[in-house]
Order: structure tokens, then C-alpha cells, then sequence
């Protein structure tokens, strides 16, 4: 198939990508299969942002070393700082909608960039524009799918969007002043969901606007596949890891991929928006599964599914959990006074006189003091009383998130520097999963508020003393 030296600009070659039996076909969905008014919708799965704190507040500058004493504590750890609000918020379900709006891919244009404007003036057709030169142009129209749902994320408030995410920064901060600019697409990417069982969930890179298009400009990369068709990538990317066994127990971190528009799976680029493709990951696939992670350059998505989420612990599990650690009466080694975690229905605020505190080196867990500086080290270095490890001092919180925990295990570990802490498993699963950051760095975060990991083992293992009686 030639794209090039097509003389008859107003009778543009069109090549049909419909398959046997969908010829100009709109079909609604079958009776029945909607939900009926009253009736509880089919859930997909749950798409979950990755922790950061809130902009501006104190949790960022202890991070940053700059904060010595009890301090406020406000991430999204189960909720956004400012609150969950409509489109925009720290976790958003996927459900069957009342009345199918997918879209497959239908007829392909090769006509003059020049009248691509014109071409794409018809808001209900969906379609993708590839802008191969400035003389050509390769239109793919897309029709509507009775079989899936579309679900698209972004960072535009505009109502097509169905997911509003914003950037954060890199240890746990939103991103600060006017002019930061957001690296996470307006129409980051799509998730098309098949309306019956098994109700698979794929990924495709790029969201259509309002006008219903999705638009590929010179620079971007895009190219010809084999069979004739095109395909390509957004600017950042939309990258996607999918762990390996599960999101359970005995889960290890995958291997980060590229999808592309067509939702085809590529190697990583040598950096974030090159233009020259990866290698095409034939054996794999743009499939979510359960703990997937959707990286738009700026935030981290977690992929539930509906399975994996009843094998998470519940909000109730967590609660019994925090009072069985505060039944156990902990206590601070050298202040001798009891030590409880407060309820999350306080409220994110400064930690009261109660709250347990560690050294995130040793994992030594007291009450706070205001002893123990080591100032040449660093602000918020401290010495620990008991084996003399000298690191970060910090202010224990327990992680209210469940659908980032791996199993419902006590609350054992906690996360270096931040102090979130979680079962056994998650943390170190968390800590040994590399997460992107810029055009080709990877680091480690704690899940719940973002900060990056630090130490051998990003986490440590928490050490209570028993009440002396």
C-alpha cells in the first residue's frame, strides 16, 4: 500500500478495515443486555493514583529535610488532599455503562493534509489523523462497538474525560508555582472494556478531544505496520507494567512497556518522547491485569480488578488491625509512655503525643522527643537511644489505601523515609518496584504519598517494646 502520489486531492484513496458483516453498521446494544434501572452495574475494575502529598505541606519538607519536629501529614493515602471531587480524585471505578460507547477502528483515508481540517469537521466521527508529511495525510475513521465501554484519563477537565488526573512530583509533592508545566497529556489514554464475560479491559495510548479525534503530528512517532495499517505513539508515552504472578503474595514487579495508539506493545524508547520506536513485544499484549501500573509521565495508575480487590484487605480489616496494635499497649523504650496510632477519622493532622515514631534505619519505634540530634549529618538526622543508628526520625502512619496491599498481613513494615506503614509483603514488594520519573529514570515510591524510597531495603522492619507490666 502507497501513501505517497496521490494526485486526486478531492477523491481520496480509502482503504475498508471493517471486517466481514460490519459494513456501515451502528448497532445498539442487544435488549437485556443494559442494566436495568435499580440494578447494581457490572464493575470492570478500579483504577487507583499512586500516593503524593498535598502542595506546599509539611510532609514535603521533612522529605526534603527542612522539618524537625511533630509535623501535619496530608497525601492522598485513600483520598486526594483536597478532597475527592467529581472526575477528579485519588480512585475512580470502572463500570458497565447503560448504553455502549466503544469504537473499532473502520475505514482508513490517504488524502491532502491540507483538508484533514475538513475531513475531521464531523464532531460524532471518531477518528485518528496521522500527519505523515506536509502534503499527506492518513485518516483512520473509527465506528461505534456495541461490545465494549470507552473510559478515557487525562489531565482535561473537559467532559469527555472520564478520569482527571493531575502531575505529581517526584518525592510526594504536587507540582509547585504557576508556571510548572504538566507532562501528563490532556487526552492521555483510553480503556476500552468488553461489555461481556470475561470483561477484559485493554489500554490504548492517546484519549480523543472533544472533537473526537486524536491527532498525530509531524513529529511524532508513527509508522506503517506489515499489514498496511498505522500506528503510533503520543509525545510522553503511556507506559504500562504488568507484575508477574499476581497482585497477591507471591507477586514480583514486571517489566515496563510502551503501548502504542493501536494499543500494540513496544520496548521503552531511549528516552521518554524520542522519536524512534522501541522493538514490538509480539507475546504480549495491552490486556490489564490485576496490579497492572499505567505510567502518563506525571502520575501512576494501580488496575484492580474486581477478583484481585476481594483478596485486598477491607477498610474494616484495617481499622481491627489498628486497634489490635493499640491493644497491645506499645511502649516508648526510654519515655516509658503508651504509644497507639490515631484513627484516620481524625483527620491528617500533626501527629498528638501518642503517635508512634521510628528510626527508619534501625526500625526502633518510640514516642517523639526532641533529643538525639545529629545537625552535622542533617536536620533530621537523630540517633537512636538503643543501638545508636543514627538516620531519619519520623512519625508512623498507617497506610489506608487497601487496594495498594498485596494481603491483609499485620501492619509490620514501614516505609523509609515517610514512615506509611503496611504488611510485610506490600512493602517490600512496593520497594522493589521501579516506578518512571522524567524522560528515562526509575525510582522506588511509597505507594501511599509518593516519597521516594531510600536506604538497602526502601523499608524497614517495625520494632515494638511490650508494656513493662
Amino acid at each position: 500500500m502507497v501513501l505517497e502520489g496521490n494526485p486526486e486531492v478531492g477523491s481520496p484513496r480509502t482503504s475498508d478495515l471493517r471486517h466481514p458483516g460490519n459494513q456501515g453498521s451502528c448497532v445498539l446494544s442487544p435488549p437485556g443486555e443494559d442494566a436495568q434501572p435499580g440494578e447494581e452495574p457490572i464493575k470492570y475494575g478500579e483504577l487507583i493514583v499512586l500516593g503524593c502529598c498535598e502542595e506546599g505541606g509539611e510532609e514535603t519538607k521533612a522529605q526534603r529535610g527542612e522539618v524537625t519536629g511533630p509535623r501535619a501529614h496530608s497525601c492522598y493515602n485513600g483520598c486526594l488532599a483536597s478532597g475527592d471531587k467529581g472526575r477528579r480524585r485519588s480512585r475512580l471505578a470502572l463500570s458497565r455503562r447503560p448504553h455502549a460507547n466503544g469504537v473499532k477502528p473502520d475505514v482508513m483515508h490517504h488524502i491532502s493534509t491540507p483538508l484533514v481540517s475538513k475531513a475531521l469537521s464531523n464532531r460524532g466521527q471518531h477518528s485518528i489523523s496521522y500527519t505523515l508529511s506536509r502534503s499527506h495525510s492518513v485518516i483512520v475513521e473509527y465506528t461505534h462497538d456495541s461490545d465494549t465501554d470507552m473510559f478515557q484519563i487525562g489531565r482535561s477537565t473537559e467532559n469527555m474525560i472520564d478520569f482527571v488526573v493531575t502531575d505529581t512530583s517526584p518525592g510526594g509533592g504536587a507540582a509547585e508555582g504557576p508556571s510548572a508545566q504538566s507532562t501528563i497529556s490532556r487526552y492521555a489514554c483510553r480503556i476500552l472494556c468488553d461489555r461481556r464475560p470475561p470483561y477484559i479491559a485493554r489500554i490504548y495510548a492517546a484519549g480523543f478531544d472533544a472533537s473526537s479525534n486524536i491527532f498525530l503530528g509531524e513529529r511524532a512517532a508513527k509508522w506503517r505496520t506489515p499489514d498496511g495499517l498505522m500506528d503510533g505513539l503520543t509525545t510522553n508515552g503511556v507506559l504500562v507494567m504488568h507484575p508477574a504472578g499476581g497482585f497477591s503474595e507471591d507477586s514480583a514487579p514486571g517489566v515496563w512497556r510502551e503501548i502504542s495508539v493501536c494499543g500494540n506493545v513496544y520496548t521503552l524508547r531511549d528516552s521518554r518522547s524520542a522519536q524512534q520506536r522501541g522493538k514490538l513485544v509480539e507475546n504480549e499484549s495491552n490486556v490489564l491485569q490485576d496490579g497492572s501500573l499505567i505510567d502518563l509521565c506525571g502520575a501512576t495508575l494501580l488496575w484492580r480488578t474486581p477478583a484481585g480487590l476481594l483478596r485486598a484487605p477491607t477498610l474494616k480489616q484495617l481499622e481491627a488491625q489498628r486497634q489490635e496494635a493499640n491493644a497491645a499497649r506499645p511502649q516508648c523504650p526510654v519515655g516509658l509512655s503508651t504509644l497507639a496510632f490515631p484513627s484516620p477519622a481524625r483527620g491528617r493532622t500533626a501527629p498528638d503525643k501518642q503517635q508512634p515514631w521510628v528510626y527508619v534505619r534501625c526500625g526502633h519505634v518510640h514516642g517523639y522527643h526532641g533529643w538525639g540530634c545529629r545537625r552535622e549529618r542533617g536536620p533530621q538526622e537523630r540517633e537512636c537511644p538503643l543501638c545508636r543508628l543514627v538516620g531519619p526520625y519520623v512519625p508512623l502512619w498507617l497506610g489506608q489505601e487497601a487496594g495498594l496491599c498485596l494481603d491483609p498481613g499485620p501492619p509490620s513494615h514501614a516505609f523509609a523515609p515517610c514512615g506509611h506503614v503496611c504488611s510485610e509483603k506490600t512493602a517490600r514488594y512496593w520497594a522493589q518496584t521501579p516506578l518512571p520519573h522524567g524522560t528515562h529514570a526509575f525510582h522506588a515510591a511509597c505507594p501511599f504519598c509518593g516519597a521516594w524510597l531510600t536506604g538497602e531495603h526502601g523499608c524497614v522492619r517495625l520494632i515494638f517494646q511490650g508494656p513493662l507490666d
